[in-house]
């Protein structure tokens, strides 16, 4: 099964197109970077993954997510496990108060917070602690989010969509604002999903593309330049392309690094 297909999609705001021609298919169990430079369109593509905007109706498309053109956004989420900037940002300033507990716990309802109305049974407070045990953050349980790092939040919000056991997870940028530490430890643990759970990562970093992502797409001119496995796409030529600078990419380990700069 595709998690996603799309054909032949035109997307944009008002009158601007900032993504045409979009054509790109990933299947279940297939891990998965999409990469281009800031301002390429890799926000864009996620709002339209999600289905904050739409495609446009001026010529004949295919948008499915898991084999469906028609879903609900509650099935969705329990399906694909999306983890964006913008959530991490809305915890970040409107929720504080909460615990790495509740964080996690809060996935049940897809909801930003625990609230009175909502009841818990002991099988979902059990999932809420097995999760936080799987990726080893049973020392977030009552940390408020208030006084978590970057890095600490970023994984009690990976729990909260781990609550629903998706088939696959997108995340956007996931290291933004992380140090060194915190990056290896947020990659080792996509590491860790990526056993049960397809990875899809939209970045503009190199370094985030582990070892057991086998395909890589590149977004450039508005549209997907490249598609293809990771050895035939990461190349010096490729990269300079898309992010309009000369660049040297080398390989060790299947782990691909920027070497030069000119």
């Amino acid at each position: 099964m595709y998690i996603i297909e799309f054909e032949n999609i035109d997307v944009g705001y008002d009158e601007k197109i900032i993504l045409k021609d979009l054509n790109l298919k990933i299947k279940e169990k297939e891990h998965f970077a999409i990469l281009g430079s800031n301002g390429s369109g890799k926000s864009t593509l996620m709002k339209l993954i999600q289905s904050q905007i739409h495609p446009r109706h001026t010529k004949e498309f295919k948008k499915e997510i898991f084999g469906k053109s028609r879903y609900s956004i509650f099935e969705l989420r329990e399906e694909l496990g999306v983890i964006t900037n913008d959530l991490h940002n809305h915890f970040e300033k409107e929720a504080g108060y909460l615990s790495g507990f509740e964080v996690v716990l809060s996935g049940h309802y897809s909801s930003i917070g625990i609230f009175t109305h909502q009841d818990f049974t002991n099988e979902q407070i059990k999932k809420a602690k097995d999760v936080m045990e799987f990726l080893e953050i049973e020392d977030l349980r009552y940390k408020k989010v208030s006084a978590m790092s970057t890095g600490q939040l970023r994984k009690c919000i990976v729990g909260r969509a781990l609550i629903h056991n998706p088939k696959a997870f997108i995340l956007d940028e996931p290291t933004v604002g992380l140090d060194i530490k915190a990056q290896m430890n947020f990659i080792k643990m996509l590491k860790k999903l990526s056993k049960n759970s397809t990875i899809i990562l939209v970045t503009h970093h190199l370094e985030e593309i582990f070892e057991e992502i086998k395909k890589v797409a590149l977004i450039y001119n508005n549209t997907i330049y490249k598609i293809g496995n990771k050895e035939d796409i990461l190349t010096s030529e490729n990269l300079s392309k898309i992010f309009d600078t000369n660049l040297t990419i080398k390989e060790k380990n299947e782990r691909y690094f920027i070497e030069e700069i000119l």
